[in-house]
């Protein structure tokens, strides 16, 4: 019921972490793959490295931010393989650190542009082309930042505690066309994204300390849970936003 043979995967923010990860795994599942992340220099290295595993995957450039280049992205999808079975909504961005009170206008419309908005417009970009050919899965890559308070991410955490909304809104209304939305929680993981903090052996330490795991997450264990939400085994699961964190929520 893993199997993810003949279905085409849209995933964003894929040439590296969690995203190539998920990748990397949906492609081993037998899904047809494409690709994308902001720059085409850094997506087709990835493309490039599944086909020669004997995998099939294209690359398609897109930046979040931008309308137009998400709808280039499902079109190429389309044309390329005829259908959309899986969009994965990685990409996300958060380029300040500190006070929210020391959080410029700017920095704020431009997270929000790419995590909320961008989301917003490739799922509706996108699902009515899953539904159209009989359903598929949707899912948004929230984070335990969204269902939490935060004195350093607080922009980043109100992004992601969207699109958790937005996850649960999208599985009602598109529900009886049989498409399934869930978004998916991490807590650190050890990417590129999270480099300042494993780097830093005092916060990293603190961070293990108060995890039951007593470790940080790494990219291919949210791409587990990311194969499960597009596969047969969660046929009945929509609307929800399944936590990965090493348990940190719960301690």
């Amino acid at each position: 019921m893993l199997n993810l043979r003949d279905k085409v995967a849209v995933i964003t923010g894929s040439s590296r972490g969690i995203g190539r990860a998920i990748a990397e795994a949906y492609a081993k599942a037998g899904a047809r793959v494409v690709v994308s992340s902001r720059k085409a220099e850094t997506c087709e290295p990835v493309a490039e490295a599944l086909r020669r595993e004997g995998c099939e995957a294209i690359a398609i450039p897109c930046h979040i931010a931008r309308k137009d280049q998400l709808q280039a992205l499902v079109e190429g999808a389309v044309a390329r393989y005829g259908r959309i079975d899986a969009l994965v909504c990685n990409a996300a961005i958060n380029p300040v650190y500190g006070s929210m009170a020391d959080l410029g206008d700017d920095a704020f419309d431009k997270i929000m542009d790419a995590n909320v908005k961008g989301t917003f417009w490739l799922c509706n970009m996108a699902i009515p082309i899953i539904a159209r050919q009989g359903g598929g899965s949707v899912i948004l890559l929230s984070s335990i930042a969204g269902l939490r308070g935060t004195t350093t991410i607080g922009c980043y955490g109100m992004s992601k505690a969207a699109e958790a909304a937005l996850a649960r809104n999208l599985a009602l209304e598109w529900g009886p066309s049989n498409v399934r939305v869930n978004a998916i929680a991490p807590g650190l993981i050890a990417t590129d994204f999270a480099k300042a903090l494993i780097e830093d052996p005092e916060r990293l330490a603190r961070v293990e300390a108060r995890t039951p795991l007593r470790r940080v997450g790494r990219a291919e264990e949210i791409a587990g849970v990311a194969l499960f939400l597009a596969s047969d085994l969660s046929s009945y699961v929509t609307g929800q936003v399944i936590v990965a964190d090493g348990g940190d929520m719960a301690a």
